[in-house]
């Protein structure tokens, strides 16, 4: 089972290190599985993220490994990204032999951009919701939800949210309970401190 995690500068760090943490833990418990988690970019090398975390490419989009689940994170970097050819063709090429692909924030504009999740009922962080629908590629963008299914395409809203869709993931997969043993391993309890409407 090989992860490749999409990279680019300007990503949310949390989108992709959100998910990176449920699957390598998920790893980490059950080495029997053969989880192996990857990082890809452009060119491998250093992307800068949108807080400014630099993390190393394990691979360019050349030498990248073929993929069965491929995670799309979003951020500030995904308004530049849905207009390169480069990373929307890495993305339409690698999809099909994909089991999952998915997405995190604006992830799934880039997704829709590519061809994956064109026509398909995705998410997105609440304060882009508008801006992936008016692009119109798309069935349907849905807000209030934190992540949603549409065939073998799985988008979630954001930042924190790809946590969630990633344990749904490996409880889907696997199961159920091996999702909880993941969540509790990472002391997954959300009680936010101040919770309610801003």
């Amino acid at each position: 089972m090989k992860i490749g995690f999409l990279m680019f500068d300007g990503l949310e760090e949390l989108d992709m290190v959100g998910p990176w943490e449920v699957f390598t833990m998920a790893a980490k418990i059950r080495p029997e599985l053969g989880i192996e988690c990857v990082t890809v970019a452009h060119d491998s090398g250093t992307v800068r993220c949108a807080k400014g975390l630099r993390v190393l490419a394990d691979h360019g989009f050349a030498d990248a490994p073929a993929l069965d689940i491929l995670v799309v994170p979003g951020g500030q970097g995904t308004r530049r990204e849905v207009d390169n050819p480069a990373l929307l063709g890495w993305i339409e090429a690698v999809a099909p032999g994909c089991t999952w692909v998915t997405s995190v924030c604006t992830g799934s504009m880039l997704l829709a951009a590519a061809g994956p999740a064109r026509g398909r009922r995705i998410t997105t962080h609440w304060a882009a919701v508008e801006l992936v629908r008016s692009r119109g590629e798309a069935g349907e963008v849905l807000d209030d939800v934190r992540y949603v299914r549409d065939g073998n395409v799985v988008t979630s809203a954001g930042v924190s949210a790809g946590i969630d869709m990633a344990l749904w993931l490996v409880g889907e997969i696997w199961e159920p309970a091996f999702a909880r043993r993941v969540q509790r391993q990472m002391q997954y309890d959300p009680a936010p401190p101040y919770a309610g409407d801003v």
